[in-house]
């Protein structure tokens, strides 16, 4: 079989490239810089060097794929909107073309949703591959456990992390190397129709629970601070962040605020993942925090 990646450089394209490729499936990747998917080549890939908005790569990178992995590129600019949606309406015009028989879509909970910023554009995302092809799965995964990452920083100088998420407020986590695993188990198998599945990690947790389980993985106090909207807005300011963007996270904040941010799909066998937040605490922020 062989499976298209758009995104292979990132956390989730590159652990399910070598899933695919260690299970012996053909690979090919869309590349902007065909030496960052070197090392997959290495191993037998297939690199289209170019931009995933570029027809003409498109079409070449759909040829003879049988099923396709689509992550749409946080290119945040004031029109990521209507460019996101331009895109997938391209990639979803070169797999029709190219006989691609299904596509799995990285989507995210709460997309099913309006008004969640980023997340309700990646739902557009997903109408526009099920408005064209028949057979399309959305994966909507929750809350990445990469996302504390960006909190080592202040962890580090302060012992906190700091969120507009209620400190007791539970939610289903997962570690992307889960979701790319489930991506690949989705596009080896056959199946038809328009598909929904949500990846949850293995228990929801609270950010509360999370400054706990940091704790005992650092091997220092970690606590959580719990932040209104507003000095969230005015933090992401702050950092540079543009007007639109802050908005657009904004939003986003809000929705988990409000509830809109819950997963469409109940935590069940399918969208149980194995990854504790504990051991992803232990085994890459701990490293990471040096």
């Amino acid at each position: 079989m062989t499976i298209l990646i758009n995104t292979p450089n990132g956390n989730i394209g590159r652990a399910l490239a070598e899933h695919l490729l260690d299970a012996g499936e053909q690979v090919v990747v869309i590349s902007r810089d065909a030496a960052k998917a070197a090392p997959l080549a290495a191993r037998g890939a297939r690199v289209v060097e170019g931009s995933v908005d570029d027809p003409k790569v498109l079409a070449r990178a759909f040829e003879g794929v049988d099923a396709a992995f689509w992550l749409t590129p946080p290119t945040y600019t004031p029109d990521f909107a209507a460019w996101a949606t331009k895109v997938a309406s391209e990639a979803a015009k070169a797999a029709e073309a190219a006989g691609t028989k299904r596509i799995v879509v990285l989507s995210s909970v709460g997309a099913h949703h309006t008004g969640n910023g980023p997340v309700s554009i990646v739902g557009e995302v997903e109408k526009v591959f099920r408005a064209a092809l028949p057979n399309v799965l959305a994966l909507r995964p929750a809350y990445f456990m990469e996302n504390f990452l960006r909190d080592l920083d202040t962890i580090r100088a302060q012992g906190a992390f700091y969120g507009s998420t209620p400190a007791g407020r539970p939610m289903p986590m997962v570690a992307t190397k889960d979701i790319a695993k489930v991506a690949a188990e989705e596009l080896r198998a056959t199946w038809t129709g328009h598909r929904y599945r949500g990846v949850h990690g293995p228990a929801d947790v609270t950010m509360s629970q999370a400054a706990g389980f940091l704790t005992e993985a650092l091997g220092r106090d970690v606590k959580y601070v719990e932040v209104p909207l507003s000095a969230a807005r005015e933090g992401m300011a702050g950092a540079g962040m543009p007007g639109f963007l802050v908005d657009l996270f904004a939003e986003m904040y809000d929705g988990l605020l409000s509830g809109r941010m819950d997963p469409a799909e109940p935590r069940d066998a399918s969208t149980t993942t194995p990854t504790r937040f504990s051991d992803f605490a232990r085994e890459v922020l701990a490293p990471a925090l040096g």
